[in-house]
């Protein structure tokens, strides 16, 4: 649904778009106890730490991640 005050938004500069997201983003990680945490996420993320703590060979390094992503 688009609220009429912000159609403005559209009309920015991508420069001052990613500025909008960028301080949206940073005042919503003020509050993290604020973000939703659904089921699914909750039982996503205890599956892959399950994995993780039992696969120890697919474990990395941060070294190694650096250099698989440069």
């Amino acid at each position: 649904m688009m609220y009429p005050q912000l159609r403005a938004v559209f009309d920015l500069t991508i420069s001052d778009k990613l500025q909008l997201v960028e301080d949206l983003w940073d005042s919503i990680a003020e509050t993290p106890e604020q973000v939703p945490i659904y089921d699914w996420q909750k039982k996503e993320l205890d599956i892959r730490k399950e994995s993780y703590q039992y696969n120890s060979s697919a474990r990395t390094s941060w070294e190694i991640a650096k250099q698989r992503i440069y």
